[in-house]
């Protein structure tokens, strides 16, 4: 015979899960907000400008700000690269001399 299924303790486990998957995306989409610089921004002015993005339906529009955070995002990936390419050991650019990050 079968084990019966525990569907509450599936049911709280997934809930448990849905809750971490949120939290990480609203720690990520901070992070994005600080690595754009947009934390500098008031939130009234920050929240106005996704608030007009969301609501853009200009295929255009939308292309080039696409393009930009593709832009921003081979930027990062490329310092990162660099960074961790550079002497992560000692710490040391290629001159010798200390890395500034």
């Amino acid at each position: 015979m079968r084990k019966p299924r525990d569907i509450d303790s599936e049911l709280k486990a997934l809930e448990a899960k849905a809750k971490t998957l949120k939290e990480r995306r609203v720690r990520q989409l901070g992070e994005l907000v600080i690595a754009t610089g947009a934390d500098a921004l008031d939130a009234d002015l920050l929240a106005g400008a996704l608030i007009g993005a969301a609501a853009t339906k200009d295929a255009n529009t939308k292309e080039g700000w696409r393009k930009a955070g593709a832009g921003f995002f081979q930027r990062t990936a490329r310092k990162t690269a660099t960074r961790s390419h550079r002497g992560a050991a000692n710490d040391t650019a290629p001159d010798g001399h200390a890395a500034s990050a």
